[in-house]
């Protein structure tokens, strides 16, 4: 009995396209870091979501520089330092992920960037940050799919 419900649900799990649940990851690992990148700035927001933007000249905000001094406490690299390329890559990556260009490289930023949350940021927030490194795992593994410029651009 169990082995026919098993073989019915996967059967019927199976019909779900792969390329819309690599989308559906897309999407959401990329607002994660995206909307992290928007706290870090003033000047430009963009949150098609929520209807929300302000197209101006994107500056580091105040409070940025200092989350990164005092909150985040970083080794190895200065804070100001760390608070650019974080938020550069807070807002790069997400747009290579959703848009599926170069995904599995930037899937792999994202992981680094998850692991040094999760290492010396907040250590206690495994629960979400195990979410973000299997999502970017996922994406790593199987690619984009076939709703990607890099579907579209290794068909050409």
């Amino acid at each position: 009995m169990l082995s026919l419900i098993n073989n019915k649900s996967e059967e019927f799990f199976r019909k779900i396209p792969e390329a819309a649940i690599l989308f559906v990851a897309r999407f959401a690992i990329a607002a994660v870091f995206w909307k992290s990148g928007q706290t870090k700035i003033e000047g430009f927001a963009f949150d098609f979501i929520a209807m929300k933007a302000e197209f101006g000249l994107p500056r580091l905000a105040t409070s940025t520089g200092y989350l990164f001094e005092y909150e985040y406490d970083l080794p190895l690299i200065p804070p100001m330092i760390a608070a650019v390329l974080a938020t550069l890559a807070e807002h790069i990556l997400p747009i290579l992920i959703l848009s599926g260009l170069f995904t599995r490289l930037a899937a792999f930023g994202i992981a680094m960037m998850t692991l040094v949350i999760q290492l010396f940021v907040y250590p206690d927030a495994y629960p979400m940050h195990g979410t973000w490194l299997a999502i970017a795992l996922l994406l790593m593994y199987r690619g984009a799919g076939s709703f990607s410029l890099d579907h579209w651009l290794v068909k050409r």
